[in-house]
């Protein structure tokens, strides 16, 4: 069977089969829609190749392997990958790409992730002519592995407080590189430990005895030809984490580390030979590589609640438990409003994030195009898009997870349905690339400054023009005027933002310093970056609703629903704001809480070709609670089976250990 076709095949589970008739509108046409119509055709060509080359297949169950054995598996596969670029016509930094990885090792990382998330990133956004000249494209054929060592033991998203230095030694024309304290140690960079020979180094930039501010240099780690360490190098894996065991996230102690002048990354920011001091044309430019992957992690956060929720939708539609109405048989666990309500909203999230994360990538692209025409004005809303989308998404996604594993009952808990490897993996986003309160408190300065320039009639961010919105009461009279609604997040978002300003300077008329009164009110101002990156992604939806042109009306119809669910859910969750000022009645809010529980009913027959048009296969997956045939009961039993536990009926430990143990109890009951 064609792993992607709507349609199920022979000895599929009747529930499953029975869910897919009733969908009425092309999952085809929608994965094209969510994923754009050239990716989600690479996606099928990729995953038909896969299926296709035993070569690139698990050598065995993933969650019963060692750190060691994952790591080596995925090393195998990563080699096979890049033999196989041109026929896979896909290369690393494409979106494409990331499906081959998903594909063949998995989400658990693999040996190069950073080399294409972060390390070229950063030295091709970065780096000079003559640094790209000689290592980009080594980097980019797999001659040499990087990463990016930002994170130290003791700091991490506080830049300006790192204390691994890069002092510029002008007579030789080299910095030197060191970490002269025990919390200067890089710390949690990925496949730093055991896979890369170079690194993008974060440090101290001094000159004369000045400090200058946090930079990036391109440092060599380990030789080329044998892999060890290089002198002055301290350089390991940091051990076990939750989840994410694959990937050699590693330490790095640098002793006095000696680097030509020309490996600091000097395409902005530079130090001329004689040791001038040349400043960036911006001050958040030398962020990119941070930006970049923030940019693009939303999708990334989106396709991992895309398979969370395709694994308990799907396993909701064939798990029976209890009777809705005596006598009339167990009937599907998706039939239950509360397993609706639990999951739906859910679904409708994972298509707002998809969509929302089209348009950050989009934003992102053209910076880059203003940047390199020496137009920098669009880095601060870019900066402060993805600092919001970033913590929203990550955490929301975090719980949306969550509320996938647990209606899954107590199967959702073994590491069969994949929930324990996914929510372990995705909700390291919450951390990595910025702490998710340090963001919404780096969104809260732009918030605050826009309040201010918005009282002083001064020109907006087209972004921020609903800050100028005068509307006090809601016209809502029934939950279908989508236009309405996304009023409501205008009214929320505005409403806190302005709050929180006002509150701001009431502290500091209050006597309060400038730093104390910030800190005072930070609680409000997360609030109000919260609202504020709500409101982008429900105008995101909004608008990608509204610009859908097809031939189907009835995915027209299927996605106004979705986003009417979204809309709906996500302005009852605010409810609180929408009556603090009286902007909604309680009639109106009413209103909007019984379209929700309509919009469930609406979407039930769509759900499971909604979650079918994300076009994950049963490899990717590799969950036997959302396998697309739906036979998860003798499945599950066969994947227990096969643990490595149940090779052996009686195990060392008990023979050693427990019978001793219970024939000394025998013995001394007879006495």
């Amino acid at each position: 069977m064609d792993v992607n076709s709507h349609i199920s095949a022979e000895g599929d589970n009747q529930d499953l089969t029975e869910e897919r008739g009733r969908g009425d509108f092309s999952t085809e046409e929608m994965a094209r829609l969510v994923y754009g119509r050239q990716l989600a055709e690479k996606r099928r060509k990729i995953t038909e190749y896969v299926q296709r080359n035993p070569v690139l297949h698990d050598a065995g169950e993933q969650a019963f392997m060692t750190r060691e054995q994952k790591y080596d598996d995925a090393a195998r596969k990563t080699s096979e990958i890049f033999r196989r670029l041109e026929e896979f016509g896909t290369y690393p930094g494409e979106e494409s790409f990331a499906h081959v990885i998903n594909e063949v090792i998995g989400i658990d990382g693999y040996p190069l992730a950073l080399q294409h998330v972060m390390f070229l990133p950063a030295l091709l956004g970065q780096g000079d002519e003559q640094l790209k000249a000689k290592y980009a494209a080594r980097a980019q054929r797999g001659e040499i592995i990087g990463t990016y060592a930002q994170t130290e033991m003791g700091h991490g998203t506080n830049l300006r407080a790192l204390e691994t230095t890069a002092h510029y030694d002008k007579k030789t024309q080299e910095f030197v590189i060191n970490s002269p304290t025990t919390s200067s140690i890089k710390w949690w960079p990925g496949n730093l430990g055991k896979s890369s020979s170079y690194a993008i180094v974060a440090a101290q930039l001094h000159i004369d005895g000045k400090s200058i501010g946090p930079h990036n240099f391109l440092v060599q780690l380990r030789c080329e030809k044998t892999h060890q360490p290089l002198k002055g190098i301290l350089v390991g894996d940091i051990g076990p984490k939750i989840s994410y065991n694959t990937t050699d996230n590693g330490f790095l102690k640098l002793d006095h580390v000696r680097i030509p002048r020309e490996q600091m990354l000097m395409k902005h920011a530079k130090v001329l030979p004689d040791g001038t001091y040349v400043k960036p044309p911006h001050a958040k430019i030398g962020y990119g590589a941070m930006v970049h992957v923030r940019s693009h992690m939303i999708r990334a956060q989106a396709h991992m609640l895309a398979m969370a929720i395709t694994i308990a939708i799907r396993y909701s539609a064939i798990r029976r438990q209890g009777e809705i109405r005596n006598g009339g048989g167990e009937v599907k666990i998706l039939d239950y409003q509360t397993q609706q309500h639990r999951l739906f909203p859910q679904l409708a999230r994972t298509y707002a994030y998809f969509f929302a994360g089209a348009e950050v990538v989009a934003l992102y692209q053209k910076t880059l195009e203003k940047i390199d025409e020496g137009d920098v004005t669009l880095m601060t809303d870019l900066h402060a898009v993805t600092s919001g989308m970033k913590a929203v998404v990550s955490f929301e996604t975090g719980n949306a997870i969550e509320q996938c594993r647990m209606a899954c009952g107590g199967h959702g808990y073994s590491a069969a349905s994949r929930f324990p490897e996914i929510y372990g993996v995705q909700i390291g986003g919450c951390t990595y690339e910025g702490e998710n309160m340090v963001m919404l408190l780096q969104l809260a300065r732009y918030l605050m400054k826009a309040a201010d320039q918005c009282q002083k009639g001064q020109k907006l961010s087209p972004l921020l023009e609903y800050l100028k919105g005068k509307e006090k009461k809601s016209r809502l009279s029934d939950a279908e005027d989508r236009e309405k609604l996304v009023k409501a997040f205008e009214y929320v978002s505005r409403s806190v933002v302005f709050r929180a300003h006002e509150r701001l300077a009431a502290l500091q008329k209050s006597g309060m310093s400038a730093e104390a009164a910030w800190q005072a009110n930070a609680v409000e101002m997360t609030r109000a970056s919260r609202a504020h990156t709500r409101l982008f992604i429900a105008q995101a939806f909004h608008q990608k609703v509204l610009s859908v042109k097809t031939a189907d009306r009835k995915i027209n119809n299927v996605l106004d629903q979705l986003c009417a669910l979204f809309l709906n859910y996500e302005l009852l969750d605010m409810s609180h704001y929408l009556l603090e000022d009286q902007y909604m009645t309680t009639k109106q809010i009413g209103i909007i809480r019984e379209n929700v529980y309509r919009l469930l009913k609406d979407l039930r027959p769509n759900v499971v070709s909604l979650v079918d048009s994300f076009e994950i296969s049963d490899r990717e997956l590799r969950s036997v609670l959302g396998r697309r045939d739906g036979n998860v009961y003798d499945n599950l039993l066969k994947w227990a089976q096969s643990n490595p536990l149940n090779k052996e009926d009686v195990l060392p430990g008990f023979k050693t250990s427990l019978q001793p143990m219970m024939a000394r109890a025998r013995e001394a009951s007879k006495l």
